[in-house]
């Protein structure tokens, strides 16, 4: 029997379950694809009002000049995943790193209360074992009572979290007006937290002093504490530059539609040079 009836020819081929046209991999290289890699990051609506209201806010207050008596401070969140070898790691040897088995127990979690003055070079981060609104309004009254006691008002740019409210204030405890009205609240728009500058010291705080396993709270805080004397006494301060007018130019594909009387469509660019 001829094999051309067994086996007729194809240009596919199917090897461990997979089949591919022989011209699979020149479709690849025409199109630079790389399906095996993948970004993320926060994709915002296009044309938003609500957007580009909330992000031209917080860009005009940054670009404020520097007053001590009303300072700019910058708050975020992030949860911590508490974990604890299965088995010892290896010590480490001249000439090799640590080695740790991949298994681990988990230990709960937590939740990190992070401000920082960016001008001013000052920061400070709490851990909390819960993210409620009694834990935020305990936090914003050691902002206010302790950590500032004699500014007249604080600037406050943070997302706009459920439990970020005046209202978590009030319910905690006996009416704060007093509270309430020292506080200049700025929110960032939804799927725009990268304009919040707490989320730099964040990412440098768990880069330097969180990239490894962490047991309990208290072990975390000891960490956390460290982190902030040393990076308070250098005054490590964020140089933002990024402008409102910068804004109107590279995103503005964000900005709504515009139509004048006569029906003349308005971008974001012929806006700012009208004001």
């Amino acid at each position: 029997m001829d094999d051309s009836f067994v086996n007729p020819p194809s240009d596919r081929t199917e090897y461990f379950g997979i089949r591919r046209t022989s011209n699979d991999s020149d479709d690849f290289n025409k199109t630079k694809l790389k399906p095996h890699l993948k970004k993320q990051w926060c994709i915002p609506a296009k044309a938003s009002s609500e957007f580009v209201a909330r992000m031209e806010d917080v860009l005009e207050t940054y670009a404020l000049p520097y007053d001590p008596e009303i300072p700019l401070i910058c708050m975020d969140e992030q949860p911590i995943q508490l974990l604890d070898h299965s088995r010892p790691p290896q010590k480490m040897k001249s000439g090799q790193i640590l080695r740790e088995d991949y298994e681990y127990v988990r230990k709960g979690s937590c939740c990190l209360f992070l401000f920082t003055e960016p001008l001013a070079g000052l920061r400070h981060v709490q851990a909390s074992e819960r993210r409620t609104k009694s834990d935020w309004a305990l936090q914003i009254q050691e902002l206010l009572k302790v950590h500032y006691p004699e500014a007249k008002r604080v600037r406050l740019v943070m997302d706009n979290l459920n439990t970020h409210t005046i209202s978590s204030l009030y319910e905690n405890f006996a009416p704060e007006l007093a509270l309430a009205k020292r506080l200049e609240i700025h929110y960032t728009p939804k799927h725009g937290s990268w304009l919040n500058m707490a989320e730099i010291e964040l990412s440098a705080m768990t880069i330097q002093y969180l990239n490894r396993r962490i047991t309990s709270i208290e072990e975390l805080q000891g960490e956390l504490s460290s982190w902030e004397t040393e990076r308070n006494q250098i005054q490590k301060s964020i140089d933002w530059q990024f402008t409102t007018e910068q804004a109107r130019g590279k995103l503005k594909h964000l900005h709504p539609v515009i139509y004048t009387g006569q029906g003349t469509r308005l971008i974001p660019a012929e806006i700012s040079c009208a004001e």
